[in-house]
């Protein structure tokens, strides 16, 4: 037997049917690229984040941002998303409102809605991020300003 067991995927087969995992990554590539291409851990500039959940018109994120580090400013068209700080301050751009936000505080971005997240503090934000929407994909993002010199 083979087995191999990662936080994205278990995998238990024959010896003789290990040539067969080309097929089965072909074949989740088609249902979920993404996964297939990242993994559940992705990791950014600013920091990582881990999809915890996905479902029919929802995904729940855990993200995580490095100390004096921000996302870009950003919108997209297919989602809104709701913020929940876990621990750390998270300093919130929505439109041109900025404020902060402390453990067990939230907030709400709306589908099409300019917003940032950036870590003002010295130790790591963590928060969920629970988005909703008919589409989820990582390419509804349309970035405004970005300091990583992202498209």
């Amino acid at each position: 037997m083979i087995i191999v067991d990662t936080p994205t995927a278990l995998l238990i087969t024959k010896r003789g049917n290990a040539q067969k995992v080309k097929e089965m990554v072909n074949i989740l590539k088609k249902k979920n690229p993404e996964v297939v291409k990242f993994g559940r851990t992705v990791y950014r500039p600013w920091g990582k984040y881990v999809n915890l959940e996905e479902g029919e018109g929802f995904k729940v994120k855990r993200i995580e941002v490095k100390p004096g580090k921000r996302l870009s400013l950003q919108k997209h068209f297919h989602r809104s998303e709701h913020w929940i700080v876990v621990s750390g301050i998270a300093e919130v751009q929505i439109g041109e409102e900025v404020f902060l936000l402390r453990p067990n505080e939230s907030t709400y971005i709306p589908i099409g809605e300019l917003h940032r997240l950036s870590n003002p503090g010295k130790i790591s934000l963590e928060l969920i991020e629970v988005q909703v929407g008919k589409y989820l994909g990582e390419d509804d993002i349309v970035r405004y300003e970005d300091d990583y010199d992202r498209a």
